[in-house]
Order: C-alpha cells, then sequence, then structure tokens
C-alpha cells in the first residue's frame, strides 16, 4: 500500500513514520521542506531513511504536489506552519502554506488521483475561547491568531473539495500533542517545551496562575489515529475533535513532569501582554463524535505518555 506523508520531518511526521513502519509493508514517500524556521529537520528521520522514500519539497510546489499524489492510496497531510506566535508576525507566509498549500495538494489530489484518502491534520484551537463548559463539533469558529484562522480555512477547503468533487477528506482536530521528536521552542506548543526545559534540569515557566484547563495527547495515540483512520470509511467528509478523555490545568502538566524527569523548576511569571491576547483560557473538548463512530480512544495517560517520552529521550543521548 502506497502511503504518502506531507511534513513528514515535523514533529507529528517524524513520529507518523516510526509508525507505519512498525506495522505491515507500507511504501512510504515523506515530503517535508525542511525549512529550518519551522524547526523541521532531516535529523530525527536519518535512521529510517533507507526504509522510505524521502522528497525535499514544499506543498506550495504544484508541480511536485502534481508527481508525489499519484499513485498513493491514501494521503495524510502533517505539512503546516504551527506556530501561533509566528502566524502573527508572519501572516502572509502563514496564509500561504496553511492555505494556498492546502490549495494546491487538494488540486493535485483532484486532478491526478481523486480516488485516494486524504486525512489533514487539523487543531482545536480555531474554535478560539470555549464557550459553554465543554467543546463540540457544534462549537462557533473564533480564533484568535493567524494559524487558527488558517487551519479553519483549510478545514473547509477539505470539506468542499469533497461536497464538491467528491474527494475522501477528513479533518482531525488534536490539542496539545506532546512526545519525543517535539519541538523546544515555546513559539511551537508548551507542553514540548516544558518537556525540554526539565530534561535540560531549566526553569519551567508559567504565565499567571496556571489554573487554565486543556486537553493533552501523547504523540504515538495521535500516530495510531492517523493510521486508523485510512481504513475508516465513514468518517470521510468532515472534521472532528480527536482529543483524550482527560484534561488537566498547566499548572498540573509542569508538575507532572517535574515529577516523571526529577528535574526543571517551576516559576510563575506575568502574561505577557502579547500572549494574553492570544490566551484561549480554560477548554474542555469533547471527542464523543469521533468515538462513536470509530470506537477509538487514546491509550495513554499523561503519566504514561511522559514516561514513555522520557525514555526516548535517554536513549537519544
Amino acid at each position: 500500500m502506497n502511503i504518502l506523508i506531507l511534513g513528514g520531518a515535523g514533529f507529528i511526521g517524524t513520529n507518523l513514520v516510526r509508525t507505519f513502519l512498525q506495522k505491515s509493508k507500507y511504501h512510504l514517500t515523506v515530503v517535508d521542506s525542511l525549512d529550518p524556521v519551522f524547526k523541521s529537520s532531516l535529523d530525527n528521520l536519518k535512521d529510517v531513511l533507507n526504509k522510505i522514500t524521502f522528497v525535499k519539497g514544499d506543498i506550495r510546489n504544484r508541480l511536485l504536489m502534481a508527481k508525489v499524489v499519484k499513485n498513493q492510496q491514501a494521503i495524510i497531510n502533517c505539512a503546516a506552519q504551527t506556530s501561533h506566535p509566528l502566524s502573527l508576525k508572519n501572516p502572509l507566509v502563514d496564509a500561504e502554506i496553511n492555505c494556498l498549500g492546502n490549495l494546491t495538494v487538494l488540486e493535485a489530489v483532484k486532478d491526478h488521483n481523486p480516488s485516494t484518502k486524504f486525512v489533514y491534520v487539523s487543531s482545536s484551537t480555531l474554535i478560539g475561547k470555549a464557550v459553554g463548559e465543554t467543546v463540540d463539533e457544534k462549537h462557533g469558529e473564533k480564533p484568535l491568531d493567524i494559524y487558527s484562522a488558517n487551519k479553519g480555512v483549510a478545514e473547509k477547503y477539505c470539506y468542499i473539495y469533497h461536497k464538491v468533487y467528491g474527494l475522501k477528506t477528513v479533518s482531525l482536530r488534536f490539542s496539545n500533542i506532546y512526545g519525543p521528536y517535539g519541538k523546544s521552542s515555546p513559539d511551537f506548543g508548551f507542553i514540548n517545551y516544558f518537556i525540554n526545559c526539565a530534561f535540560r534540569n531549566k526553569e519551567i515557566p508559567i504565565y499567571g496562575n496556571g489554573e487554565q484547563t486543556r486537553n493533552v495527547m501523547y504523540v504515538e495515540d495521535v500516530c495510531e489515529l492517523l493510521y486508523k483512520s485510512i481504513f475508516l470509511d465513514n468518517i470521510y467528509g468532515d472534521s472532528y475533535f480527536a482529543v483524550h478523555r482527560e484534561h488537566y490545568s498547566i499548572l498540573e502538566i509542569a508538575k507532572t513532569i517535574v515529577s516523571i524527569f526529577g528535574k526543571g523548576k517551576i516559576k510563575k511569571i506575568p502574561w505577557p501582554d502579547f500572549r494574553k491576547k492570544i490566551e484561549i483560557d480554560n477548554v474542555v473538548i469533547s471527542g464523543a463524535k469521533l468515538f462513536y463512530k470509530t470506537k477509538w480512544e487514546p491509550r495513554y495517560n499523561l503519566r504514561e505518555g511522559l514516561v514513555k517520552t522520557k525514555e526516548i529521550l535517554d536513549n537519544k543521548l
């Protein structure tokens, strides 16, 4: 079975490649721009390069996308500009990648491989601040940054191409993913940044009191769902929150990281004005819609996922 992973040298992509390699035999084509601005590197794939077909390239490249989508039974699109702060500093670049890039891929699929399955890795942050106690797919969208807005736009592209052209598209909205091969910059997700701080025995900065709640999920669970999704015919043509049942405060997450790693020190600091403006506060997301369609649930709780992450980081030393 031929599988195309776009953005395969990024955080989710790197782990997803390994997930597929652990399964039955697949022919994996992995595309990534290797842009250092977005912390994408071939280093995390160097031990598996002989088992995949790697192509250095950008999803905005029409000719390349037209070439690589051919003869693929499934395409999983992890390629994105994923930083909330950077999307506000460079909004046009974010739109080029997260909007025009996805349109370029969808056009290539429509013209060259309309029977394939297309899985889009989306984000829960497209809703903005939560209204009500629990968020589900009926919740409105009022995103607070350019990245989140453009992820919502890309979801709508997927839906339009399904309705108008009959493409098999599905958008999976993930939230606060953590695990090995994560980016160490605070611009690309707070949990992996906290993990990196603890691993290096540095201070873990928490804005305010850290009491705001989040859904969190270990990256292996994310990759298992992405793998499973290519066999789930009943989910296509829609969008789903793909989240863990568990919810933790940011302070609880930081304390658990320090406990598992045995290093690091939590330090509460005032909110930077810029960060406060894009803070979504308390969020409790329901993944019930996806569960009732698929019976899929994450395997690892927070502590178990952090233990696995520490083991992998320790072994990389």
